[in-house]
Order: C-alpha cells, then structure tokens, then sequence
C-alpha cells in the first residue's frame, strides 16, 4: 500500500483544493488548462453529497484570474445513488456556482449502472445551462448513437476509451475495437461537434486526429486533447508547441485507490508511463 501511496503522489495533485489549484496554476504557465477533479465516488449518505458540492463551490471560488474555472464531477458523488431530484439539486447548485465565476462544469460517466441515468440527468440540467458538458466512454456499444444524440443537441462532449470493467454484451473488450469505435465517434465530433474534448493518452489516436483535423482544414480552435495529471507530460507540451490546446485532468483529495487503479487497469501503456513518469521523462 505505501508503494502504491508513493506513486499515487506523481498522479493526484494533492489532497486539497489549494494543492489542486497550484497544480492548475503550474499547468497554465506551461500553456496547458485544468480540469479539476475532488476524488470520491458512491456516494449513499445526503450530508456527504451536500459536502461534495460545497466542496466543488468552494474549489470553484479559489481559482485565481487567469486559470479557468473548470472542474470534472461524477454524479454519485452528488447524490444520484440517493434520488434523482436530489442529485439534480446539488448538481444544478455546482453549476450555480460556476456560472457566477464564469466556469465550466464536465460531468464524468462512470459504470454502465449509471450510463442512462448520468445522461438523463445532464440532458435535464442542460435544458437551465449552457455550462455543462458530459463525458461519452467509446468502448460502449451505444456511445456511437450518443454521439450522434449529443450532436444534434449542440451538447460538449469529452470523448474517452471507458475505464470500468464491462461485459462483451455492451462493450467492446478487445482494443483493436474500441480504437475502430473511438476513431468513428471521435471524426464525428470533430466534424459537428461544440468544441470536443479528445481524451485519451493512446498516440496512434491522438496522431489519427492530428492527421484527420489537417486533412480536414478543422482548426485547432474547434477542439481540444485532454489528458491525465501525471501521465506523458512531455507529450502535452510537445502538442503545445505545435499549436495545439490541451487540458489536463487533474484529481485531488483522499480518495485516491479507485481512480488511481482504474487508470492502471484501463490500459497496459499506463504502466509504462506510471514508471516513465518516476523517472521525469
């Protein structure tokens, strides 16, 4: 546990919102944005959620001029195991907050449990905001018509591979697919979409969209790539420097394990950048 302590330091930011924003801060004099991540998931108790969302206020408020004031939640951390209308109250309460900053708010996907009802909830508070995006997992069978879905509604969509564990019967598992499936949404957005988010550390698809986007005379003002804190650093700056905006997923707080173990899971790269990382390359 404290090897994975150690490590898990080089990929959370800090355990505070101060820690965070420091982070965020360092980032944005390399050019690079933050998305600002409180860890936590699952959660069964109201008073806990409600201390969730004060917590994203709070975050929200102490982010200085000149870092934007965007932050990524999960919905269960909001309440949604609880009751749909109050996780709708906590949320619509982050979003309150953000928009009086001038700040975004990413809602995360998180397992197929709670795919329908993460969306459903998004779609209803974006019918009150316009700062609001969500996040679609391309290993999922249904994203491609979510995709299509999210378009039409002009909606911001963060695009990734999907880090939970899923059954073939809804999810692609071999990875040669969820590259085809994430190559076919990914075009799509960046074709219609309000502004996506390309999510993902993989190069051969971050090299597709490079070469997609040239090809297509879209301008790098119409996307963005986004990573992981911790994760290929020499990478975010080398896309900088070639015009590029990127923006960087930076978690915080104490509920680090499952975070830090899904994105160990998620793909064996990882691992290659977790111990490249160590070393500072």
């Amino acid at each position: 546990m404290k090897a994975l302590t150690f490590l898990a330091r080089r990929f959370v930011a800090g355990e505070t919102a101060e820690k965070a924003v420091e982070a965020g801060i360092a980032l944005k004099k390399r050019g690079i944005n933050a998305t600002f991540d409180l860890l936590g998931e699952d959660v069964l108790d109201r008073e806990a959620a409600m201390r969730s969302a004060e917590a994203n206020k709070v975050l929200l408020r102490l982010i200085p001029d000149g870092v934007e004031r965007n932050v990524s939640i999960k919905l269960t951390t909001m309440g949604l195991a609880i009751s749909d209308d109050f996780c709708l109250e906590q949320t619509a309460g982050v979003l309150d907050a953000a928009k009086a900053v001038g700040g975004f708010v990413r809602i995360d996907m998180e397992g197929s449990a709670y795919t329908q009802k993460t969306i459903d909830a998004f779609q209803t508070l974006r019918q009150r905001y316009d700062n609001v995006g969500i996040v679609l997992q391309a290993y999922l069978h249904r994203t491609e018509d979510d995709v299509k879905a999210a378009i039409a509604r002009g909606d911001r969509v963060r695009l990734c591979k999907g880090a939970y564990k899923e059954p073939p019967e809804i999810a692609w598992t071999k990875m040669d697919d969820i590259r085809a499936s994430y190559r076919k949404c990914v075009r799509l957005l960046l074709d219609k979409g309000n502004y996506p988010a390309v999510a993902t550390h993989d190069e051969s698809l971050v090299e597709d969209v490079i070469g997609y986007t040239r090809d297509q005379g879209i301008g790098s003002e119409r996307y963005e790539f986004q990573m992981l804190y911790g994760l290929r650093p020499g990478r975010w700056d080398s896309l900088v420097a070639a015009g590029h905006r990127v923006r960087i997923y930076v978690p915080y707080g104490t509920h680090w394990f499952p975070y830090f173990y899904r994105r160990l899971r998620e793909k064996k790269e990882n691992l290659f950048f977790v111990f490249k990382g160590i070393f500072g390359r």
